[in-house]
């Protein structure tokens, strides 16, 4: 998932003097382009987005199971959020590659105005005009976005979810009904999401002015922007990722439940640690 036209023109600097506002940004897409407007660039934004999050997930659970095998049950206990950075990081540069020709065909939609209106247009007129290239010149500031973004986002979550199941939730996750574990999994996800956007923000910025410029290179990018540039929009970001973070893991905890899927209980301490550490009689 991803922003909608006018939320990609107000949070990075693609025209910062234009779209100055969430509410100016909002206004100007609807004047210039109508309705229409809004959701310009859905096409590469879902099939990206979608091909993104499937790796992203899939992978991750992949690789928590694979790091886990390797450190064995006390080691991964005690390196648990280091276990979630790894395997999150290790699955987000997988994803990334799915998802960069679709980043970069819709930035070149929402952002060069009369360059192509659809999925259609865009991607075999960046082709023509400069080869596979155009689809992945992007893809290592979109590692240097997504990779912190997801590792902030799983690790984050994961532990959040153990806090609030220790110091918020009345009473052990095993009590608690499908419903009351969903709405610990939704706040967990925001809180998560606000972590995420201020994490990756700089990196965002780069990539949207990156793939509008077909010169550029992140360095110049870097340079132009300053230490202030690339932090323009961050709280319109962190309001769009805060939600989209929530609903990402409320969706994909649902699946889970819908489909009787193993969701394995926050971590505890195994028995034979507790016994090492003198904490059992």
């Amino acid at each position: 998932m991803d922003r909608v036209a006018t939320s990609l023109r107000q949070q990075s600097p693609v025209d910062p003097d234009k779209y100055k506002g969430i509410g100016k940004g909002f206004a100007l897409t609807l004047k210039e382009d109508g309705a229409r407007g809004l959701a310009k660039g859905w096409a590469p934004t879902f099939i990206g987005y979608s091909m993104q999050g499937l790796c992203k997930f899939g992978f991750y659970e992949m690789f928590k199971i694979f790091y886990s095998d390797l450190l064995g049950e006390e080691n991964t206990y005690l390196w648990r959020t280091s276990l979630y950075l790894a395997a999150s990081a290790s699955a987000e540069f997988f994803a990334d590659i799915a998802l960069a020709p679709m980043e970069a065909c819709k930035v070149r939609i929402q952002t060069q105005p009369g360059y192509a209106n659809n999925l259609r247009q865009c991607a075999p007129k960046m082709y023509a005009e400069e080869g596979v290239w155009a689809f992945y010149k992007g893809v290592v500031p979109l590692w240097m976005r997504q990779i912190p973004y997801t590792m902030m986002k799983f690790a984050c979550f994961e532990r959040t979810v153990e806090l609030l199941y220790k110091h918020v939730v009345p009473k052990p996750r095993a009590d608690c009904t499908k419903s009351e574990q969903l709405v610990v999994t939704f706040t967990a996800g925001y809180i998560a999401g606000v972590f995420c956007a201020i994490v990756s923000h700089p990196a965002d910025s780069v990539v949207s002015v990156l793939n509008k410029e077909s010169g550029s290179t992140a360095t110049q990018v870097l340079k132009k922007l300053g230490p202030r540039g690339v932090w323009k929009g961050l709280v319109a970001r962190i309001i769009m990722i805060g939600t989209l973070t929530a609903l990402q893991w409320f969706i994909y905890d649902s699946v889970k439940v819908y489909f009787r899927l193993p969701r394995p209980p926050p971590p505890e301490m195994p028995e034979s640690l507790k016994k090492k550490l003198g904490l059992t009689e």
